[in-house]
């Protein structure tokens, strides 16, 4: 092996455990290596216990385990209901606080074989209320939210994988500032049974890894599908793309706008057919639709803790919470019939793209941690439901990752990853 084992991709890991080269204790203690040397410094776990990480890979081992997670270390977003471990979900209301069962998709990689490494950081129920994660790209600089521990514990090398969710921005964005791979799948592709919710209607379990084809191979696991393991190297077909700039463009810098434009002529000179792509008139009012549904899905989530608890809520939260108090059923009712059709015209305009490339960020992770970033690039997609992936894109001259985000089309994932490797190869 011509690498340290924490370097290993998932797909790599699995297939050296599978064939006796690698055990999975090996991995663990490799990993548990990097998270010691870096967590102090990074901050991507709310839990970690080293002996009970290292008994669940010992266990691996002596017990024979099958499944095609086999081994393979996973971080776990602290929204997720573990039962071996504390589930606190951002907020003092609920320290130590401890579930008497896992979250459906925590079971499925348990019986796939996944080792739980711990529980990763999260802001307070997945709002904007930033965490004290760093980015391992510049330490100084937020790795964005909500699913903050997830992306810097993936892209510092403590895991190969790790789960978190989205609901306004909270994989695209921290996988772009951290320089990973984020999978967002459509909506209702994974069960969220035992996952706190922030927004009911918006939610959407995903994916955080280091290609592509591990992002892949994770999510067929979580979606109950079968996996195509090493079959999914086969060279995948060039794609029609719409590089879309979205109605949003003047929010991008400079350099964002400079990633997506010369990602697009790569690809068309790589052999995809790259064409631009507007948007239809019924985009035009909806990110205010989306404000009003995030606002009041919001409220909805947290109102217990609002009347039980209100002083142990973040300044943040409660802006959220008093933004969807004055949001009527008719704001609701009004803005999704704006997202339903919006949702058939981006269909509509679809037919002849295979996937649009949009930016995801509105520019390099920002200095400070006090915020977690913009998710103007990724509210109007989660609101739509369609899946959404971010893809490294090389390095800003200040360092910082940069990215673009691929989007397909609803329930159409699968085809989503397939076209997201072939750009993945050429970016």
């Amino acid at each position: 092996m011509d690498k340290e084992a924490y370097e290993l991709g998932a797909l790599e890991a699995h297939a050296l455990i599978e064939s006796g080269r690698l055990s999975a204790e090996a991995l663990a203690r490799s990993c548990l290596e990097r998270i010691e040397t870096l967590e102090p410094t990074i901050g991507a776990f709310v839990y970690f216990d080293r002996d009970h990480f290292l008994n669940q890979a010992q266990r691996v081992d002596r017990e024979g385990w099958a499944g095609p997670l086999k081994g393979v270390p996973i971080g776990i977003k602290d929204i997720f209901d573990t039962v071996d471990m504390p589930t606190e979900y951002g907020s003092p209301i609920y320290e130590d606080f401890q579930p008497r069962r896992d979250a459906t998709v925590v079971a499925m990689i348990r019986r796939a074989g996944g080792v739980i490494a711990g529980k990763t950081t999260t802001t307070e129920f997945a709002g904007v209320a930033p965490t004290s994660t760093r980015n391992p790209r510049h330490i100084d600089h937020t790795p964005g939210g909500s699913s903050a521990g997830s992306a810097a514990a993936v892209a510092a090398g403590m895991v190969p994988l790790a789960i978190g969710t989205q609901t306004g921005g909270s994989i695209i964005r921290p996988a772009a500032y951290c320089g990973v791979v984020g999978f967002k799948p459509s909506f209702g592709s994974i069960d969220r049974t035992g996952v706190r919710p922030a927004v009911e209607t918006l939610d959407t379990i995903g994916v955080f890894a280091r290609s592509v084809a591990d992002a892949a191979h994770l999510f067929a696991v979580l979606a109950g599908h079968p996996s195509k393991g090493s079959n999914e190297a086969a060279e995948p077909m060039a794609p029609r793309i719409g590089l879309c700039r979205t109605l949003q463009w003047s929010a991008a810098s400079p350099i964002i706008q400079t990633t997506l434009l010369e990602a697009g002529e790569r690809l068309g000179t790589a052999g995809a057919e790259c064409r631009y792509f507007e948007l239809p008139p019924a985009f035009q009012d909806l990110m205010e639709a989306q404000r009003v549904i995030m606002m009041h899905g919001s409220l909805l989530s947290t109102l217990s803790e609002y009347h039980h608890q209100p002083d142990a809520l973040s300044p943040e939260t409660m802006g959220f919470v008093q933004a969807g108090l004055e949001i009527s059923p008719d704001d609701v009712r009004h803005a999704w019939v704006q997202i339903r059709q919006a949702r058939n015209a981006l269909a509509h305009a679809m037919e002849n793209v295979d996937v649009l490339i949009t930016p995801a960020v509105p520019d390099t992770a920002p200095l400070g941690l006090s915020s977690t970033g913009d998710a103007i690039f990724n509210k109007l997609w989660t609101a739509l439901g369609v899946p959404a992936i971010t893809l490294p894109a090389g390095n800003a001259p200040n360092g910082l990752p940069l990215s673009v985000q691929i989007i397909g089309k609803a329930n159409f994932d699968n085809e989503l990853l397939g076209h997201a490797r072939f750009i993945e190869t050429r970016l």
